[in-house]
């Protein structure tokens, strides 16, 4: 749960501002009812004009990241894709169908793999979907399925924590727009 809440608040929150240009995917493939998928949209809460009110406000220390985590969790209903707060949603659903559901779209997918091409030698597209896994990578079968589907990218030579990679990846997207 450490390692989510760090991701969340790296991949969703800059100083004193949410990222709203950002979906995070969130698959929890762990005990007791995998797989779980959690849709983190700021972009979709402010389409609405919602407000969250103070029993469902967005807090950014891992305390409160964790509750909303467990919230959603606990209110996950079988069989649909339950809106918990404004832009949050859960439902079962496996990595490969979401990532299927992205390419239908129209969407770029890459793969952080310690193996892929340096992100800063090629054109990354600041729309795309950029997939990693936690402090054990992906797994082998997956990686192996993924690679079918997805460039791998590559943060450099050293291995970093998953919270630092959405960290550099999204200063890098973060530069393309500057540029542009």
């Amino acid at each position: 749960m450490d390692i989510v809440c760090h991701v969340v608040i790296n991949s969703l929150f800059v100083s004193r501002q949410m990222r709203d240009e950002v979906v995070l995917h969130l698959v929890l493939a762990g005990p007791p009812d995998p797989v779980k998928h959690i849709e983190i949209s700021p972009l979709e809460h402010e389409k609405r004009k919602l407000t969250f009110d103070e029993e469902k406000r967005i807090d950014i220390s891992k305390k409160d990241i964790a509750g909303l985590i467990k919230r959603m969790l606990y209110k996950y209903k079988e069989g649909r894709k339950n809106e918990v707060f404004p832009g949050c949603w859960i439902e079962k659903k496996p990595l490969f169908k979401i990532i299927d559901e992205l390419i239908e779209q129209g969407l770029e997918v890459y793969v952080l793999d310690k193996k892929g091409e340096n992100i800063r030698d090629m054109k990354l597209e600041p729309d795309g979907v950029y997939i990693f896994g936690d402090h054990d990578g992906l797994p082998k079968v997956e990686l192996k399925r993924l690679k079918k589907k997805a460039k791998l990218i590559s943060l450099g030579k050293k291995m970093y924590f998953a919270s630092q990679s959405v960290t550099i990846l999204n200063h890098e997207l973060d530069m393309i727009e500057f540029q542009n």
